[in-house]
């Protein structure tokens, strides 16, 4: 019971605290890719956390009772007094409908989730396809319109679309500097992060951590594409496009180079910071294997500590 109650705990202040936490790391600027892999896992930590503390709270009743104690031996009893769920097979009972609901959800919800992006994804490029045509100098499909937009589709049939307004509106330089971002977005496959962090949201809708990381990882992809895209170019020709394509942040679905945060990218482009240093590098990766692994170590802490202790000591 005291596991359980420990992991529910944990999952609860990382999903609020964490946020706040998160939100504050001037750091993730610098390195976004690194912002993207910290803000995932803790969300998947506390999805994880939950399932597992419904589990423990089920191991007194289930695969530790009976007659598997005396098979297997002393270290058995001390795992059963360390995983002990006072209310009995009620709470057992309670802890597995907990830890099933928690596969469930997240195994509908992603997918669920995971289906609609690919038909939307199908159907937007054939779409495009259709009434644009391709362009094999530039890697694009160009379509007919008024509004000067870039963005990429990606899925089975990876497109960049590239309005004809946009074809007009930049330069050769500002217009190579905009299609890279786009393959970069494509390259690094980054709506497979921000599936994986919309799944999570979906699971737990109503932990703030939830809903901002699926906010601040869409920023960060943005940012983390700006850095592939700028780093044999430089930054002026991206950050100039950015301003003419800025005003056009229309409905299009993908993966926009004129986002919301178009001012901060910008800025951003502009008076770029210094990079992390290599050991703020190997910590902030230490720190979200650190996040990965915590409900896993705090729901095995005990039984490891019991079959090491090995023999129950005499009454």
């Amino acid at each position: 019971m005291t596991v359980a109650a420990i992991l529910l705990v944990y999952a609860a202040s990382t999903g609020t605290v964490g946020s706040r936490l998160l939100g504050r790391a001037a750091w993730a600027l610098r390195a976004p890719l690194l912002g993207i892999v910290i803000y995932l896992a803790a969300v998947w930590s506390v999805v994880v956390a939950l399932g597992l503390a419904g589990l423990t709270l089920a191991v007194d009743a289930t695969a530790l009772g009976g007659g598997l104690s005396h098979l297997i031996g002393a270290c058995v009893l001390r795992l059963r007094a360390t995983y002990a769920t006072p209310g009995g097979a009620t709470v057992a009972g309670l802890g597995l409908i907990l830890a099933g609901a928690v596969m469930a959800r997240a195994a509908v919800t992603a997918a669920t989730h995971l289906r609609a992006v690919r038909r939307q994804a199908v159907q937007h490029a054939q779409t495009v396809r259709l009434v644009g045509r391709p362009d094999p100098d530039l890697g694009a499909t160009l379509v007919d319109h008024a509004q000067p937009a870039a963005y990429c589709v990606a899925g089975p049939q990876p497109t960049v679309i590239l309005t004809t307004a946009a074809l007009q509106a930049l330069d050769p330089e500002q217009l190579d500097a905009v299609l890279a971002h786009e393959r970069a977005h494509l390259a690094s496959h980054h709506h497979r992060l921000l599936a994986i962090a919309r799944i999570g949201r979906q699971i737990l809708p109503f932990l703030p951590l939830m809903r901002d990381a699926d906010m601040q990882i869409t920023r960060l992809v943005e940012m983390h594409a700006d850095d592939t895209a700028t780093a044999r170019r430089g930054t002026q020709p991206l950050a100039t496009a950015l301003v003419v394509l800025a005003v056009a942040a229309g409905p299009a679905p993908g993966l926009a180079a004129a986002a919301t945060d178009a001012v901060q990218r910008i800025q951003r482009l502009l008076r770029p910071a210094e990079p992390l240093s290599r050991l703020h590098r190997q910590l902030l990766g230490a720190g979200a294997a650190v996040l990965a692994l915590t409900p896993v170590l705090l729901a095995l802490t005990p039984a490891l500590v019991a079959l090491a202790l090995g023999r129950v000591p005499a009454a």
